[in-house]
């Protein structure tokens, strides 16, 4: 801990808090909640999984739009601090509402995640952001690395303890129903985040930014209509963000839909949470790993590395069929999901004016996001066609192809690749 400076550790402790959500929401309570919720409805297990893929979808092409206006604005002085604010409080109100919601009301279950949804994601952005305030660029790998590593340590915490009164509730161990203890998990990953927010909240502050200059917000647009003019000048940058978009399209799919699409294979709920609980507990040293790995062979090389264990994973998904083969899947995931994550955000945050973090960082974002419909848009439709979610899955290889190929022509950081 005293390698790290106090705004380092109170930075990476918000992933600390807020990675419960990316597990108990995202990953794991939430989808198998609804998808008992939609089967109770009549809804089919294709349909409910479609529709799931269109509701992530939704959320994510509305912060998408969002993102880069937001992030020019963040780009003033005083500014990032209460956009980050605002969006982790939006977050945690609506993931502890989701606790409250009837559990025969599949659709109102998919408004409310959204809404959490955005927040969760729209805070990272500037989470994301507030990198280049916190540590040098000498560092940024492994203070990455660090953030998504106990990310996957804290968010085990939470998650366990739901595991274990969802367990308990459905041997009738104790006297609530299984619908009750996922509630009950809504509501301590809202608690959870709240607290470990606090550090971020009293640590961090925005030490790079601009002045502030007439009407902000038309000054934004302005700024943000000339960078995204010349973006396409700057071929490091450009090249990354068009790799980035494809290859973490296929990395957050996998995140988003690997419950639903676990339910579908006929996996039961206790065999997969401890699954998910394992791959969090697994992934957390991965995560580290990599960004030692980094810090000798290169961020880039290491990101080749983590892809092409994706391309495995979309391979090995296809003849998916028992508890034995998920458990697989889940650790060759675990291996590089933390560590391609933590090195895209250090990697980017390398070519970017620290200046203008949140403008650019409303780029990646948006990059990112925009993908994030179209994997799980692909899947929701191969699926509903084909009635098979395996094929959905196996078509996500073809992301991961492209990203690395186009990730082998993006030059190293340099001083001089970096747009000013």
């Amino acid at each position: 801990m005293s390698k790290f400076t106090k705004q380092e550790n109170s930075w990476a402790m918000y992933d600390w808090g807020s990675s419960a959500y990316s597990i108990i929401i995202t990953t794991a309570v939430f989808p198998i909640f609804y998808k008992s919720s939609a089967t109770a409805a009549g809804v089919s297990a294709a349909n409910s999984t479609a529709y799931l893929g269109y509701t992530i979808a939704i959320f994510t092409f509305i912060l998408a739009m969002l993102g880069p206006i937001l992030g020019s604005i963040a780009d003033y002085r005083g500014m990032k601090k209460k956009f980050f604010n605002f969006f982790t409080l939006l977050g945690i109100l609506f993931t502890a509402l989701l606790a409250i919601i009837p559990f025969d009301n599949w659709l109102l279950l998919l408004i409310c995640y959204t809404i959490a949804a955005l927040g969760a994601t729209g805070s990272n952005v500037f989470y994301d952001g507030f990198i280049v305030d916190v540590t040098t660029d000498k560092r940024m790998h492994e203070v990455s690395s660090r953030g998504y590593s106990l990310g996957y340590i804290g968010s085990t915490i939470p998650f366990l303890i739901s595991i274990i009164i969802i367990m308990l509730a459905s041997n009738e161990v104790i006297p609530i129903s299984s619908i009750t203890a996922s509630r009950i998990s809504f509501i301590i990953t809202a608690i959870w985040w709240v607290v470990f927010s606090i550090p971020m909240l009293k640590n961090v502050y925005q030490i790079h930014f601009i002045e502030r200059e007439g009407n902000q917000i038309i000054q934004s647009f302005r700024r943000l209509g000339k960078t995204f003019k010349e973006i396409r000048k700057y071929r490091a940058l450009f090249l990354f963000l068009l790799a980035y978009f494809f290859y973490i399209d296929g990395v957050g799919t996998i995140i988003n839909m690997s419950t639903a699409y676990g339910t579908d294979l006929g996996l039961d709920t206790n065999s997969l949470l401890i699954i998910l609980f394992v791959t969090q507990v697994v992934a957390a040293p991965f995560a580290i790993i990599f960004g030692k790995l980094a810090g000798r062979f290169s961020e880039k090389k290491m990101l080749y590395v983590g892809i092409f264990i994706y391309i495995i994973v979309c391979s090995y998904a296809f003849f998916l069929k028992t508890v034995i083969d998920f458990w697989i899947l889940a650790m060759l995931v675990a291996t590089s999901q933390g560590g391609i994550q933590a090195l895209s955000r250090s990697y980017f945050a390398k070519l970017i004016p620290k200046k203008n973090s949140n403008e650019f960082f409303g780029f990646y974002n948006i990059f990112g996001k925009f993908a994030s419909i179209m994997g799980p848009l692909l899947v929701a439709i191969t699926t509903q066609l084909t009635g098979k979610s395996n094929y959905g899955v196996f078509s996500l290889i073809i992301l991961f192809v492209i990203g690395i190929i186009l990730l082998s022509r993006v030059p190293e950081p340099t001083p001089s690749a970096v747009v000013e």
